[in-house]
């Protein structure tokens, strides 16, 4: 519940950062700045989310090789009982 509280908060003071005075009446006015902030950060979390993509692609292939090698294992393992 206070997670909530604190999210509503939160969401209603960007908004209020955001609007411009001069439109809303009241506000920070701090959209320009938010955008650029955003604009300048965007690239640096793509690089951030792409590395992690490629860790995570290079783990899935260490895994479906190993479970490969596994099953290779256990049909050697079976056939070899028969």
């Amino acid at each position: 519940m206070v997670a909530l509280i604190a999210g509503i908060i939160l969401v209603l003071f960007t908004v209020f950062a955001a609007l411009p005075p001069e439109l809303a009446g009241f506000g920070l006015g701090w959209g320009a700045d938010m955008i650029l902030f955003l604009r300048g950060g965007l690239p640096v979390f793509a690089a951030f989310v792409g590395l992690v993509s490629i860790f995570i692609g290079i783990a899935d292939l260490k895994d479906k090789e190993e479970a490969k090698k596994e099953e290779e294992a256990a049909k050697a393992a079976g056939g070899k009982t028969e």
